[in-house]
């Protein structure tokens, strides 16, 4: 009679031990998916990151690479002012000035066409 306690708990103990193994298995089989789906989610997001980047430098080199805007004004205010035959030097020059204030002129197209008013053309 006595082997028969000792043989309940002998197969008791190998079926814990399935059980416990088995857990085992499963609990880092979870473990292993879950990380291994953290590394894809971070590795999507890295992509995407990735992406916009990309899109930005891109959106920046079409820009760099677009002609500079020609201000129209500029042409057409300097011999306007140089040709209306009631407006005196000063009142020419202050426009000037107005233009190249503003930014419509550049040094170089400003200090051309003061000469010019210097002058008397």
């Amino acid at each position: 009679m006595i082997r028969r306690p000792l043989a309940r708990r002998a197969i008791r103990r190998r079926r814990g031990r399935r059980l416990l193994g088995a857990a085992a298995v499963g609990g880092a089989g979870y473990y292993a998916g879950r990380r291994i789906a953290q590394g894809q989610q971070a590795e999507a997001m890295r992509d995407d990151q990735i992406a916009d980047l990309q899109d930005q430098a891109a959106d920046q080199q079409a820009q760099s690479n677009a002609p500079p805007p020609q201000p129209q004004p500029a042409p057409a205010a300097a011999p306007a002012a140089a040709s209306s035959a009631g407006s005196d030097t000063v009142s020419r020059l202050q426009e000037l000035a107005n233009l190249h204030a503003s930014g419509v002129l550049s040094d170089d197209e400003f200090a051309a066409a003061k000469k010019k008013v210097l002058a008397g053309e």
